[in-house]
């Protein structure tokens, strides 16, 4: 694994295993009610972001069904 250049004393070394396994870390804070709300809200803001984009953008996004109002360009009528 890792080697270190400087020696290092046998006493240590030893101890290392004992205190390795002694160390976790601190408890995870419990989020507050403010900051629970917020992030209840910015969800919220996307989601209705999200649901307004495909509300507004699906007329756009269809095809005419009328066949006789096609367009066509200038170079496909034949001039």
């Amino acid at each position: 694994m890792f080697r270190r250049r400087e020696p290092v004393p046998f006493a240590f070394v030893a101890e290392a295993d004992r205190y390795r396994s002694n160390v976790e870390p601190p408890p995870r804070q419990r989020a507050s009610a403010g900051q629970l709300l917020g992030r209840t809200l910015v969800g919220l803001t996307v989601i209705a972001g999200l649901t307004g984009a495909l509300l507004f953008g699906m007329p756009a996004m269809e095809s005419p069904q009328d066949p006789g109002h096609s367009q066509q360009s200038e170079a496909s009528q034949g001039r």
